[in-house]
């Protein structure tokens, strides 16, 4: 299916003409931290949403206009995310915003999203809460692409405990919101598998020596460590694990996958385990097309977090679909449209077929996500079955 055709989806009048430039363009917010230790995952996804937004326009736009990207850079502060959310809303009147990287962050915008009846897609941020922030509200203008820590959490226990058999994890996570929140989910899920953490040792954003935590997680006589962090203080553990000589499996959250992870672990990060929605591998024509113009766009041989950018880009598809669907910038009407979504959209992470309802705004179920080994400097397959034949793209279940 060609980008013309997914963004008319099955109406008998195409919205799209040729004529896109010679009207207003459509504001999106695009959101997300493009300096500071979460820079490679902000960078990532603003370069995936801006490979997408190019395509759709030059296939025309989207109801005849343009779409036009309003880029903050919110530094992973979550003050500063909500003033960029108000400025978005208020001055630039955005009709959605795509982005949120840290999950504090998107705590503490999504609320001004919410009031204005603006949808707000989270393309990287995790945090279960994010999209049941207001269980209450007659309507959820929040939605997300990406794999929530209640998923995540789950695939780390199973990974450590049933398929290695683990038995006393050790979890080091940092003071972050997207931290703690991610290890009372572990716990959760460590618990559903009658495990208990031997300790649970946190730190803060800018450490660079763990060996304290390190020493209080080999003290305990744990046998893996868990981790809910980002990349550069996630590498920091490992070199820890490397300066006392003490060698026991990593497991973590998705942002093991980090190149501020790689890059400033070396060797010491090989081995290391984490959830993916994507792996920087050919699987699919889809897929390859992707790696292909994201490497002709921005250069290099590896995306600095490639879930990122697979997730950015498929957020301006869903929400290109959702508007041409609408056949209005209406927030509102974005929003019943997202939730009945008629087009199916194929993206790097899956194939979208009605991802979201009205009680379910999650895109990305349990069974989507595979499991990624760092080795040699790049992310591969832990489990090289799940990139091969039907199992390279996994589609959520209906219902």
């Amino acid at each position: 299916m060609n980008i013309k055709t997914l963004l008319c989806g099955a109406a008998t009048l195409c919205l799209l003409t040729g004529t896109a430039a010679a009207a207003d363009p459509i504001k999106v917010g695009l959101a997300g931290p493009f300096t500071g230790g979460s820079s490679s995952m902000g960078v990532s996804m603003r370069d995936g949403v801006k490979l997408a937004v190019a395509e759709i326009n030059k296939a025309g736009g989207v109801l005849g206009r343009q779409i036009q990207l309003i880029e903050r850079d919110d530094e992973a502060k979550n003050e500063l995310g909500a003033q960029i959310a108000q400025e978005l809303i208020n001055k630039e009147q955005v009709v959605a915003t795509l982005g949120f990287i840290n999950t504090g962050v998107g705590q503490a915008s999504q609320r001004f999203y919410q009031d204005a009846e603006i949808p707000v897609l989270n393309n990287v941020a995790t945090g279960t809460v994010l999209t049941r922030q207001w269980p209450d509200a007659k309507s959820n203008y929040v939605f997300r692409n990406a794999a929530a820590d209640s998923i995540q959490s789950a695939m780390i226990a199973e990974e450590a405990v049933v398929r290695h058999g683990f038995k006393k994890p050790a979890i080091l996570n940092d003071a972050t919101n997207y931290g703690m929140l991610g290890r009372s989910d572990l716990v959760a899920a460590l618990a559903k598998l009658n495990v208990k953490p031997v300790t649970e040792e946190k730190f803060n954003v800018g450490d660079t020596d763990m060996t304290a935590q390190v020493l209080k997680a080999k003290g305990a006589g744990a046998d893996v460590i868990l981790t809910y962090a980002i990349g550069p203080e996630l590498a920091q553990i490992a070199n820890a694990m490397a300066k006392l000589g003490w060698k026991v499996p990593l497991i973590g959250s998705w942002t093991l996958s980090m190149a501020t992870f790689i890059d400033t672990a070396g060797a010491n990060g090989d081995g290391a385990m984490m959830p993916q929605t994507f792996i920087e591998a050919p699987t699919t024509p889809k897929r390859a097309a992707f790696i292909a113009a994201y490497h002709k766009a921005y250069g290099g041989d590896r995306m600095p977090s490639p879930v990122s950018a697979a997730q950015g880009y498929d957020s301006a598809y869903l929400l290109a679909a959702a508007i041409t669907q609408a056949k209005s910038t209406d927030g509102p009407k974005i929003l019943a449209a997202l939730e009945n979504l008629q087009t199916r959209v194929e993206g790097v992470v899956t194939t979208y077929d009605r991802p979201f309802s009205a009680t379910d705004h999650e895109a990305i179920s349990s069974n989507i996500p595979v499991f990624g080994l760092v080795k040699g400097g790049r992310v591969v397959a832990a489990h090289p079955e799940d990139l091969a034949g039907d199992k390279a793209v996994r589609v959520k279940p209906k219902g």
